[in-house]
């Protein structure tokens, strides 16, 4: 079942550098088809995370899936900024992100952290604030559920315990605005 409701603007996509493990990978595959990621990657990913992918919803048959050896060969569209997961003091705590409209997430490896080289190249570095490190393919379900929170059309939550939602307001369409030329 499709939800209607909650859909966001813009896209994102969901990696991991240097995945070692199929049953990681194919989670996170299955969970970033189901929270709508256009594409899914991998940098540096161990050749036999690609034998096995544990992934029941057979998501690469639903978005792409690239593999890059190396952070140089990684290519995002033009206006993606590249968000890195990881447990450092510097980053900023996932309840207090503002997401990027258009955004690749990029999660560290299992029993390792992202490189210095790809944390240089991201626009942003977010921590989910947890006593200690979470599973890849968890951490990268929160990522996007937070995401899918924050950006998409969901009523406010009720303030007090088992209070109704308030409904949602419905999109009203603005003026066109009028630009002038340069």
């Amino acid at each position: 079942m499709k939800s209607k409701t909650g859909t966001a603007r813009g896209y994102f996509a969901i990696g991991i550098e240097g995945g070692s493990k199929a049953v990681n990978l194919g989670n996170l595959l299955r969970s970033a088809h189901a929270f709508g990621a256009s594409f899914v990657f991998t940098i540096g990913a161990d050749p036999r995370v690609m034998d096995t992918i544990a992934d029941t919803s057979r998501a690469p048959s639903h978005l792409p899936l690239y593999h890059w050896q190396s952070i140089d060969e990684m290519r995002l569209p033009r206006g993606c900024r590249l968000v890195g997961i990881e447990l450092i003091e510097d980053a900023v705590e996932l309840p207090a992100f503002a997401h990027p409209v258009q955004a690749a997430y990029v999660l560290g490896p299992e029993r390792g952290v992202l490189s210095p080289a790809l944390i240089a190249r991201c626009a942003h570095l977010v921590r989910i604030p947890t006593a200690f490190s979470l599973n890849v393919a968890t951490a990268g379900a929160i990522v996007m559920y937070d995401r899918l929170r924050c950006l998409g059309r969901f009523a406010s939550r009720p303030v007090a315990v088992g209070g109704a939602p308030e409904a949602r307001s419905e999109h009203v369409q603005g003026a066109p605005r009028r630009r002038r030329r340069v």
